[in-house]
């Protein structure tokens, strides 16, 4: 979930990490905390208070900046969601600018707003690769598709395949070299971010039950919503 309380504009990431930032300091309050990361070589100088960085798949809103560091603070809500509770100091946490105009979108949109937590409940190595399945709560399964498209820890995946409420996905070595996710096996909590697109299709067809139950679409209905003038 983005921490939007300070945010008057919509970010938006492809899940192509750029970086893997170093966690140098937490700083924990009453119901929330504050994070400053070293970006490791990530660009922050078009960077400052107010703009957004992906996190872990997170969305955060830069609260300082200086040079390569950067803080941000992580809402109640945030922490409810997301395995942004569970980071210390020296963590490795992938990280992404939020996408400019001019930006190639490698991946797939990404709002940055965490949907929940998953668990990895096996990992194998596959020469070069590694497949990784990944299981999720009930309530997100629903939406995640054979070959289609789903943000781990922030980095965009292809899902190679579905069974139940565990998905797999197969990393390839830049991938590895580039995430947090080669450290991750067996047991290991990921962040998780359904495609956008599937929560949009879901919301249209609840829109749409009620005029199925009356038996489709009638002339009252394209009147009631301006596709005919009576």
């Amino acid at each position: 979930m983005a921490d939007t309380s300070k945010d008057t504009k919509i970010a938006m990431f492809t899940g192509m990490v750029q970086a893997m930032g170093k966690v140098v300091a937490v700083e924990h309050g009453p119901d929330h905390l504050r994070l400053t990361i070293d970006s490791q070589g990530l660009d922050l100088s078009s960077s400052g208070v107010g703009d957004s960085i992906a996190v872990n798949g997170v969305c955060l809103t830069v609260t300082k900046v200086e040079n390569t560091i950067f803080s941000a603070d992580v809402s109640p809500e945030t922490l409810a969601r997301t395995t942004l509770g569970d980071v210390g100091v020296d963590a490795s946490l992938n990280l992404e600018l939020a996408v400019m105009p001019t930006t190639r979108l490698g991946g797939h949109m990404v709002s940055g707003h965490v949907d929940g937590i998953g668990d990895v409940v096996e990992r194998a190595t596959c020469g070069e690769y590694v497949r990784m399945a990944i299981s999720v709560p009930s309530e997100l399964a629903k939406y995640i598709a054979e070959k289609g498209s789903v943000c781990v820890n922030g980095v965009s995946l292809t899902v190679n395949a579905v069974s139940g409420e565990c998905f797999d996905v197969m990393l390839i070595p830049h991938t590895l070299d580039a995430t947090n996710l080669q450290w991750l096996g067996r047991g290991s909590r990921l962040n998780i971010e359904v495609d956008m697109i599937a929560r949009y299709v879901e919301r249209l067809m609840q829109r749409q039950a009620p005029v199925a139950e009356r038996g489709g679409i009638t002339r009252e209905f394209l009147s009631r919503h301006g596709y005919i003038k009576e």
